[in-house]
């Protein structure tokens, strides 16, 4: 039976007590717990990427999965990765940035040498998940709009048994060269009537950032309707 109130899911930790706030992130969590894939779309500081992170976290100490892969496509918006300083894993560490940030927020200072250091928890580059299956585990795309189609049918295709997947992302920051259709436009389209996979959209009501954050899209929003 799917859970339809905001205390079906409560992830307690040292630091925080962490369960969903608006109606969309209950359906969103709804959707992760019952289904192998869900797909979270909208607008940014809606909580996507870190209520995915806290429901994996759960799994993982549920053992109901025994490990957690989160990714993310590297896309120069901009700068380009020649002009960072160093070799190339510490150029692409700013683009993982945003997701360290959330185990660090979940799980303390300390996540890095229980989790990380021992395989528990892989952060990676999207590109590096080429080849590999995923059995047992709990795997997070963010980003997803800046994938190219070849790119999602690859993550997709990593899945292996008894393992879910969470797909994040927002249509209107796509940073993909002119004229590349995003991966995530297009495999909500095709996937949308598929059995076992949930699609969820956000909107500025879910923003659980600052309130000025969702004023700043709503203007944003405004101005593209006026310029069009």
């Amino acid at each position: 039976m799917k859970n339809n109130n905001s205390n079906f899911f409560c992830l307690k930790t040292k630091f925080n007590i962490i369960k969903p706030k608006t109606q969309k992130q209950i359906l969103y969590l709804n959707s992760i717990l019952n289904n192998i894939i869900t797909f979270g779309v909208g607008v940014s500081g809606t909580g996507k990427t870190y209520l995915a992170t806290a429901a994996a976290i759960d799994f993982l100490k549920k053992r109901k999965v025994y490990r957690i892969i989160l990714a993310r496509p590297i896309v120069e918006a901009g700068e380009k990765l020649g002009y960072l300083p160093g070799d190339f894993n510490q150029k692409i560490d700013p683009y993982l940035c945003p997701i360290y940030d959330v185990l660090f927020d979940i799980l303390g200072p300390n996540y890095n040498k229980k989790y990380i250091s021992h395989n528990i928890i892989e952060v990676v580059p999207l590109a590096y998940m080429r080849g590999r299956t995923f059995n047992d585990s709990f795997i997070i795309l963010d980003e997803a709009q800046n994938t190219t189609i070849t790119q999602m049918k690859m993550f997709l295709t990593r899945l292996g048994f008894n393992s879910k997947a969470v797909i994040n992302g927002d249509i209107s920051q796509i940073d993909l060269p002119k004229n590349t259709y995003s991966g995530l436009k297009h495999v909500i389209k095709i996937c949308k009537n598929i059995n076992n996979i949930g699609i969820i959209y956000f909107n500025i009501k879910d923003i659980m950032r600052s309130s000025i954050v969702g004023s700043i899209i709503k203007a944003y929003n405004n101005c593209i309707k006026f310029d069009e």
